[in-house]
């Protein structure tokens, strides 16, 4: 699943640091999502997407895989 994390959280001006104190998750977890090795639990991509004002969809896009 790809997502918009890193680019909407650069267009706020906020840190990595920042955003995982608002959401209260580590900033390991932050980077990680944002380099796509992880995929957030169904309250935090609610979370995120409260936070930022958009939909879950409008941030994080998801991708069939080839079976």
């Amino acid at each position: 699943m790809k997502n918009r994390l890193e680019e909407l959280r650069k267009e706020k001006g906020i840190k990595q640091e920042e955003l995982a104190a608002a959401m209260e998750v580590s900033r390991q977890t932050i980077g990680s999502l944002e380099n796509g090795r992880y995929n957030p639990s169904l309250i935090l991509a609610f979370k995120l997407a409260h936070y930022f004002g958009l939909s879950i969809e409008e941030i994080f896009i998801y991708q069939e895989e080839n079976l």
